[in-house]
């Protein structure tokens, strides 16, 4: 395993699975530029790694992020990274998958960064909340328009007008949420689910997850005939050779990525 300890983030690499762990538990782990910026970096390094397959974001100390650090906001700090947003992550999130493990509380900044990924899983005591407008702001790094993707619209309009939050059971009943597990076991279960897409061919990985992405305004007959884009290469790679010849030969994928 390797690791790089720093003072707002911790990143660990093994076995093709990333995990950044904001790492600021006395502030229950409220967003920094710092921090933006080292989380930013460990994304650009799960693209760019091809023995990296997937990532899980976490915070420390029982929290996952409580958001924007108000009082380094009050001292005109912006935690956004240029191109990449809110956390280093809301405007660009990676290509390869970014699994939230989320314990105790996701406010604000945190809920969008959770909604920036792509798959959820929350101890049972996480809360998710858009608290913004009791403090006099809004949710724009992309808690006002991914909030009302993800969640029933009348949800998502009631935590966005009152700031009030919801827990996570009431996150896995509207479909926020992937698993709820234990509190203290996200990680753990984030790792499950990392290690089954690990697992699978890269590429095919990439494209299962743009395509499900850029399709989401596409009518059907948009779908099938944009997605050649991304799924030709997939069909056409040396992967979809070996996961036809592991089939048949009843073995375990080498994966190549190309």
């Amino acid at each position: 395993m390797n690791a790089l300890t720093t003072a707002d983030v911790l990143v660990e690499a093994d076995a093709g699975i990333l995990t950044i762990t904001i790492n600021r538990p006395a502030q229950r782990n409220a967003m920094t530029l710092t921090a933006a910026t080292e989380i930013a970096a460990a994304l650009t390094l799960l693209d760019e790694d091809p023995h990296l397959s997937v990532a899980i974001l976490a915070g420390s100390g029982g929290t996952f992020c409580a958001g924007m650090d108000l009082k380094r906001f009050q001292l005109g700090e912006r935690p956004v990274v240029q191109g990449r947003g809110f956390g280093g992550l809301v405007e660009a999130p990676p290509a390869k998958p970014l699994i939230a493990a989320v314990e105790g509380w996701a406010l604000g900044g945190g809920f969008e960064m959770v909604l920036a990924c792509d798959l959820v899983v929350a101890g049972s005591g996480a809360k998710f909340g858009l608290p913004e407008v009791k403090r006099g702001l809004a949710a724009r790094a992309g808690g006002i328009f991914r909030a009302p993707q993800a969640l029933p619209r009348a949800v998502a309009l009631e935590m966005l007008l009152t700031g009030e939050p919801i827990d996570a059971q009431t996150a896995l009943t509207h479909g926020l949420v992937n698993r709820v597990v234990d509190d203290g076991s996200a990680a753990d279960g984030a790792r499950t689910l990392a290690t089954a897409i690990s697992a699978n061919a890269p590429l095919a990985v990439r494209a299962s997850k743009a395509l499900a992405l850029q399709s989401r305004t596409w009518t059907d007959s948009e779908a099938f005939e944009r997605q050649n884009v991304y799924t030709d290469p997939v069909f056409a790679s040396a992967d979809a050779r070996e996961g036809a010849a592991a089939f048949s030969e009843r073995r375990t994928p080498n994966w190549q990525g190309r």
